[in-house]
C-alpha cells in the first residue's frame, strides 16, 4: 500500500474544520463544525486559527469527500492532532460516519446541544438547517 500524499506548510483558515495549505483545500478528518452563518461558526474558524496561527502544519490526505474536497489528519509540529483539539475545545463534534468514533470521548458534555446545527447534519435531519437558513434569509431581508 502506497504512503499516503503529506502536505506541510503554513494553514490557511477557511471555517471550524477546513483549511487551505499550498492552494489544496483541506476538510479536516472527522469533525464537524459549524458553517460560518450559522451560531459558534466564526468563534470556530478563530478557535481553529488560533490553533494554527505561526504554525506549520502537516496534512495527511486520506480521502476525497462527496463534495470533492480533500479530507486529511491534520496536525502541529508539536504532534497535536487539530481535528482533537476542535473537539476539545468544544468548536466541533465528532463525527463517527468517517472517523469511526475516534473524537467522541473528547467532545465537552454540551457541546452537541451547542452545536445543534452540525448534530442535525449528522442525523440526516437536514429540514432543520433549512428551516434555520430560511430564517436567516427571512431577517437578512428585513433589514
Amino acid at each position: 500500500m502506497a504512503e499516503p500524499k503529506v502536505l506541510r506548510g503554513r494553514a490557511w483558515v477557511v471555517d471550524g474544520d477546513t483549511i487551505v495549505i499550498q492552494t489544496t483545500q483541506i476538510r479536516l478528518f472527522g469533525i464537524d463544525a459549524p458553517e460560518m452563518n450559522h451560531p459558534y461558526g466564526k468563534k470556530a474558524k478563530w478557535a481553529l486559527h488560533a490553533l494554527c496561527k505561526g504554525q506549520i502544519v502537516e496534512a495527511r490526505l486520506t480521502d476525497v469527500d462527496d463534495f470533492g474536497r480533500t479530507v486529511a489528519r491534520c496536525q502541529l509540529e508539536d504532534g497535536r492532532d487539530l481535528s482533537a483539539e476542535m473537539v476539545k475545545a468544544g468548536m466541533a463534534i465528532d463525527w463517527p460516519k468517517f472517523s469511526g468514533g475516534e473524537y467522541g470521548c473528547l467532545e465537552q458534555p454540551d457541546a452537541r446541544k451547542k452545536l445543534w446545527l452540525a448534530d442535525a447534519r449528522q442525523k440526516g435531519r437536514m429540514f432543520v438547517w433549512e428551516k434555520f437558513e430560511a430564517r436567516q434569509a427571512e431577517r437578512r431581508k428585513d433589514c
